[in-house]
């Protein structure tokens, strides 16, 4: 999952402390097992790697952010080489 934070509503979230609150409850509700924050066309961004076998929590995920950080998100399916191979 990919969040990309406009500048200006990252700007004001970083001073008021609403993205470190968003960011926190995302982390809790969904588990990632990896984070990472970067920049990706001069906006904040951020990646996680969460696996989440119930897709109705993606909306739950989804809206959250969209509400904090008026993110733009991205999912993105993956399969580990072992879930590929049963369906090979």
């Amino acid at each position: 999952m990919q969040v990309l934070i406009p500048v200006e509503k990252g700007n004001a979230s970083a001073l008021d402390g609403s993205m470190d609150a968003a960011f926190n409850r995302f982390v809790e509700s969904a588990e990632p097992s990896a984070a990472y924050f970067y920049l990706n066309e001069g906006k904040r961004a951020a990646l996680f790697v969460i696996d989440e076998a119930q897709q109705d929590k993606l909306m739950e995920y989804n809206e959250a952010l969209f509400a904090a950080l008026n993110a733009e998100i991205r999912i993105t399916p993956a399969l580990s080489l072992e879930e590929l191979q049963k369906h090979l």
